[in-house]
Order: C-alpha cells, then sequence, then structure tokens
C-alpha cells in the first residue's frame, strides 16, 4: 500500500492533527511541533519569532524532503522550498488571498507540478461580522460614545438605521455572499461587483443586483457602505483611488478586508480628513505592519485592525475540515477544493 505523506509546517492543536490522521489509514502524518514556531494567539500560522538549531534544521529539511502534501506554507524555506521539497504535489494553505505571494515567490515556474489550494470560505463568517461590527460602529456613533465616556462627556446625538442603507460589495466570492447575507437582515440593499457575472442571479448571492467590473463606477456612486474584498491582481491593485472614493456619496462607511494594494492609501486619508468618508474601518493597508508615523493611527474616524479581522478562535477547527475534505478527494483522485489558478492569482 502507498503511504501518502503529510508534513504539518504550521502550529496545529494535537485534536486536529489527530483528525487528519483519522481520514485514511494510506496517510502518514508528520507533526513534530517542536520543529514549528509556537503560536501567540489561537490560529497564529507565522508564530512567534523562533530559530531552530542546526540539529531542528537537519531534522526538518529531512522531513521537508518526504512530504507529498504539505499543510501550509513552510515560510523560513520559502525560496528553497522547491529544492527541499521534491516531492511535494499538494499544499494547503492557511489563507485564502495566497495568489500574491506564490507569485513573488515563483512557485509555478519552480513548482509547476505541485497544486496550491486556498482556505476559501474558512473566514467568511468573522470577515463578514468584522464587516457588520464596522458599519454598526460607524453609523451608531460608537466611537464618538467611547471618545465622549473616556473624558466624562455627556452630549446626545442622532445614529443612523443600516435599514434602508445600500452596501456595495467589491468581490462577491464567499466571503463577499455572507456579508450579503448578513447584511439583507439588517434590511439594507446590497449590490456586488463581481469579476464574472454570466449566467449568475443575484439572488444566488443574497444580492438585490449584480455589477460587473466596468460598472464599478456606477455601483461607487450608490455607496453608503463600501467593502472590498477583492484579490490583488494587477487588474485590481489601487482599484480605488481619489476619483473613487469621491464617486462614493457624502458620509459614506469604507471597508477594506481584501488587500492594502487595492487602495491609494494617501487619497483614502484625504477623504477622511476632509469629512468626505464618515469613517473607514481597515484590516490591511499597503504597508504591514502599518508603520508607527501613518497618521491612520491617529484618525478619530478610522478603525485600525491588525490583519485580524479573519482570525478567531475557531479557525484551525474549520481549516482542518477543509483539509480532510480536500485529503479524501485528493487520496481519491478528484479534484480539489479552492485550488488556486496560479494565472489569475486566485
Amino acid at each position: 500500500m502507498k503511504r501518502i505523506v503529510v508534513l504539518i509546517a504550521s502550529w496545529l492543536e494535537a485534536e486536529h492533527v489527530a483528525r487528519i490522521r483519522a481520514v485514511d489509514e494510506r496517510l502518514e502524518v508528520l507533526h513534530a511541533p517542536e520543529l514549528l514556531a509556537p503560536p501567540r494567539y489561537p490560529a497564529d500560522h507565522a508564530g512567534a519569532p523562533f530559530t531552530r538549531t542546526p540539529e531542528q534544521d537537519a531534522q526538518w529539511r529531512s522531513l521537508l524532503a518526504r512530504a507529498e502534501v504539505l499543510f501550509d506554507f513552510d515560510r523560513p524555506n520559502a525560496r528553497e522550498l522547491a529544492t527541499l521539497a521534491p516531492q511535494l504535489r499538494w499544499l494547503q494553505a492557511t489563507s485564502a488571498g495566497i495568489g500574491e505571494y506564490v507569485g513573488r515567490m515563483g512557485y509555478a515556474e519552480s513548482m509547476p507540478g505541485t497544486v496550491f489550494t486556498t482556505a476559501s470560505g474558512v473566514h467568511a463568517k468573522p470577515l463578514a461580522e468584522f464587516c457588520v461590527m464596522a458599519m454598526i460602529a460607524f453609523h451608531k456613533k460608537l466611537l464618538q460614545t467611547l471618545r465622549d465616556q473616556r473624558v466624562r462627556h455627556w452630549e446626545r446625538f442622532a445614529g443612523a438605521d443600516l435599514e434602508g442603507q445600500t452596501l456595495v460589495i467589491v468581490g462577491v466570492g464567499r466571503i463577499g455572499k455572507e456579508i450579503a447575507r448578513l447584511a439583507k437582515a439588517f434590511g439594507m440593499r446590497v449590490i456586488g461587483v463581481k469579476r464574472t457575472t454570466t449566467n449568475i442571479s443575484p439572488a444566488q448571492l443574497h444580492l438585490d443586483a449584480l455589477y460587473g467590473p466596468a460598472q464599478l463606477h456606477t455601483a461607487l456612486a450608490e455607496a453608503q457602505n463600501l467593502v472590498l474584498i477583492a484579490p490583488h491582481t494587477s487588474e485590481t491593485e489601487r482599484m480605488i483611488g481619489g476619483r473613487e472614493l469621491h464617486l462614493l456619496p457624502r458620509g459614506a462607511v469604507f471597508i477594506n478586508i481584501g488587500r492594502g494594494a487595492l487602495v491609494d492609501e494617501p487619497a483614502l486619508i484625504d477623504a477622511l480628513r476632509s469629512g468626505h468618508l464618515l469613517g473607514a474601518a481597515l484590516d490591511v493597508f499597503a504597508d504591514e505592519p502599518l508603520p508607527p508615523e501613518s497618521p491612520l493611527w491617529a484618525m478619530d474616524n478610522v478603525i485600525v485592525s491588525p490583519h485580524s479581522a479573519s482570525t478567531v478562535d475557531r479557525e484551525n477547527e474549520r481549516i482542518t475540515t477543509l483539509f480532510c475534505q480536500n485529503l479524501r478527494r485528493y487520496l481519491d483522485g478528484e479534484p480539489l477544493l479552492s485550488r488556486l489558478d496560479t494565472t489569475l492569482g486566485f
């Protein structure tokens, strides 16, 4: 019986490793937590600063050399992966947006026989909840309330309802669909902008209307709330600049959970300073970590989230479920779920 060697390349709880081992007796699952960066918080796939001893490094490289399947990227050896893991045929990522990283590492060229699958869909619920939280926070003036509370200032005000407001979602995949579902529960009108719209009914995606990329400006003019969740590609880089921001109705809320490169950040700062935008909730930035000198840190109408909106205590559980489904498909010769198109970048 041919054994499929699976190597766990980032921190994973023992109970989830046991679930992977239980998928099939043909699997040989290699898990050496002492060789992995320890987590700083639940579902931390990068881990705390960690350096292997020469002996540990030799042991890790021997495991890589055997691996046919890799759970997550081996970031310390990212540039050498093709050489160190010559038998690698499939890598399951723990993130959805891996296209830019795979392209930057040149994996499509150095490992043409390796399939990459993303964690698409795993983060839909936490990211959708983050977007709803942000819209409520700005329209109900939560940040103002907290500022007044800190200085013991009592002054009544009027907030706004989400019901009847228009939300535009740019990039309606699994995450966008979940955002739309929650928004509809608040009585919002939801418009989606999607790269491909052929044979797709807006209702399938919980949308009132669905536009293609050529209609982006039309959609923006209606966006009292805007969510960006498109991948970073050559087509989407800086897709939102000064012109696009000023197409938004005055008092709009801007939310970016896609990639910082989708936005002209200086133009966004100008739109926030001028008061054209009510506020922005940002989980991603042009440079990460966000530099201390960035004006975004000190702006009263900005929520700065350290690229953590998708990370919750159940993330590893959900990623393991997806990985186990894909392992069964891999063993049965079936197409893998959430396969990365290295040409498109998503």
